[in-house]
């Protein structure tokens, strides 16, 4: 199993999980193009993608997906509220409903050759979740998008070969940054995003064996940058309660706007 971050930052979403002869996509945040060409550099025709699984109906995460579906008539998995605003959606516009697939948090689906498991998570969305997947004896998981994390994502992230993670900002970039007060709060709150210190906590508590690649992603383009995050994740694991370091894995930081190296699972 492979993970390619085709992008992953606050102004547009698309990861690409692979194996020999297949794969899928978890959002479609960024222009058709930009998908095609992260696609090849995933190794992978659009062809032969098993799915589009979305997270949830915020632009950064389906703005690409109308044009995309109207070429490739690719199959879509989301939550049942989140398919109602995205047909809604006049940003995605007129696609084959057919296409589309209601899944629930919890309840497990197999494709392709890939197990899929939906889990929930707290963000100002209408039913938002995350993804844990698996291929043969290998399991990782996209998590974005979550204002806090509680047993219940712990519980989601446990036994992990690879994890994509939010370090969405750094604390003090926010509070003294140019936004207006209510943005601030939603981005620091219980429905917003992650900040660099508690996805460093939140590894420091899932860290475990099997668990060799971390890719740290969704950073804010205003209020991170890739080297902060980087080295505050690290601290908080170093510093953590865990018996785990930071060097006991590969960290990496994705880019915002083009497809990052491809990880091995």
């Amino acid at each position: 199993m492979k993970i390619t971050s085709i992008a992953s930052g606050s102004s547009g979403n698309s990861i690409c999980v692979t194996n020999e002869k297949e794969g899928f996509l978890i959002d479609a945040g960024i222009s058709k193009k930009r998908i095609e060409e992260g696609l090849k550099v995933a190794d992978i025709a659009p062809e032969n993608l098993k799915g589009i699984l979305i997270t949830h109906e915020h632009s950064d995460h389906i703005k690409g997906l109308g044009v995309f579906l109207r070429k490739y008539k690719t199959p879509v998995y989301a939550t049942g509220k989140t398919i109602k605003y995205i047909l809604s959606s006049s940003s995605v516009g007129k696609v084959d409903t057919d296409l589309f697939f209601e899944i629930g948090p919890d309840k497990e689906f197999k494709l392709g050759e890939f197990g899929i498991r939906p889990f929930r998570v707290s963000h100002d969305a209408v039913d938002p979740v995350a993804y844990r997947f698996s291929e043969n004896d290998k399991a990782a998981a996209v998590v974005t998008d979550l204002g806090y994390y509680d047993d219940y994502i712990v519980d989601n992230l446990k036994g992990l070969d690879a994890v994509l993670l939010e370090s969405n900002h750094d604390v003090n970039m926010l509070q003294t940054g140019p936004y207006p007060y209510h943005l601030k709060q939603r981005i620091w709150g219980n429905k917003g995003h992650l900040s660099n210190e508690t996805a460093g906590r939140l590894l420091d508590t899932i860290a475990g064996e099997r668990l060799k690649n971390v890719i740290l992603g969704h950073l804010s383009n205003e209020n991170n940058y890739p080297e902060l995050a980087f080295e505050a994740v690290r601290n908080e694991v170093n510093a953590g309660i865990g018996q785990y370091c930071a060097n006991d894995f590969n960290l990496v930081v994705a880019r915002r706007d083009m497809p990052s190296d491809t990880i091995d699972v």
